[in-house]
């Protein structure tokens, strides 16, 4: 199974969440999924998934 780790592109450090076992698409809307079943939704675009590494980049905008 394939966990990933999901960052802000903006600051590598921040994680916006881990053991992700499904992402949703739907326009500027990302469903996060881990493996609890857990769900997270957030506004941005998909920038990077390097599913190999198990990371995830997403483009959040700034607040």
């Amino acid at each position: 199974m394939c966990l990933s780790t999901v960052y802000k592109s903006s600051d590598p450090d921040s994680i916006i969440m881990e053991y992700v076992s499904k992402i949703c698409v739907d326009g500027d809307q990302i469903t996060l999924t881990d493996v609890m079943g857990e769900q997270k939704t957030v506004q941005g675009t998909l920038t990077l998934a390097d599913l190999t590494g198990g990371v995830v980049k997403i483009n959040c905008p700034t607040a």
